[in-house]
């Protein structure tokens, strides 16, 4: 009797588990509505004077730009995830520029201090990694308020953060 019901339970199991869920809805997956302009970005850090000659190299981050909770196509959230100022605030964007910029903003949750983004871009395939293959660029410079200390040691008014998209390979 015991060989009966366990076979009986093997069958019964392995009949569910060859079911599948049907399909509730008809929508196709999709990207989000700044998807050309989110990613992972390799950037170095300058600091740039009035004339916009670079005065002082503060060297490489990480950054990260994603859409919002609304995944609206006119902003996007702007994060270092503290690779460099701790900052993480949103941008207003021109998808069909694949621009963006802030006026005077919270760069943080604490509080800390204001940022203002002017010159935003992301450009398409505009850059060329180490091996040769076109790439996404991103440009875009940030006055940080409580950033004054470096600005008046080292002579710059804004610091310029520019880099490539994070292809994953090794660079």
């Amino acid at each position: 009797m015991k060989k009966y019901i366990y076979i009986f339970t093997l069958a019964l199991v392995s009949a569910f588990s060859f079911t599948s869920c049907g399909v509730e809805t008809n929508e196709e997956p999709g990207g989000t509505a700044v998807q050309k302009m989110a990613g992972n970005w390799d950037v170095n850090v300058v600091g740039v004077n009035d004339a916009g000659e670079e005065v002082v190299d503060f060297g490489e981050a990480t950054i990260y730009t994603y859409n919002t909770v609304d995944n609206s196509a006119a902003k996007m959230w702007l994060d270092d995830r503290n690779s460099f100022w701790a900052f993480k605030f949103k941008v207003d964007v021109n998808y069909e520029q694949r621009s963006f910029s802030c006026a005077e903003v919270d760069y943080d949750e604490a509080g800390t201090g204001t940022a203002v983004v002017t010159g935003g871009k992301v450009l398409e395939g505009k850059a060329t990694n180490l091996h040769g293959m076109p790439n996404d660029s991103i440009v875009f410079y940030v006055d940080f308020d409580d950033a004054t200390d470096y600005y008046k040691a080292y002579g710059f008014s804004k610091f310029k953060i520019s880099g490539q998209r994070h292809t994953g390979f090794y660079e």
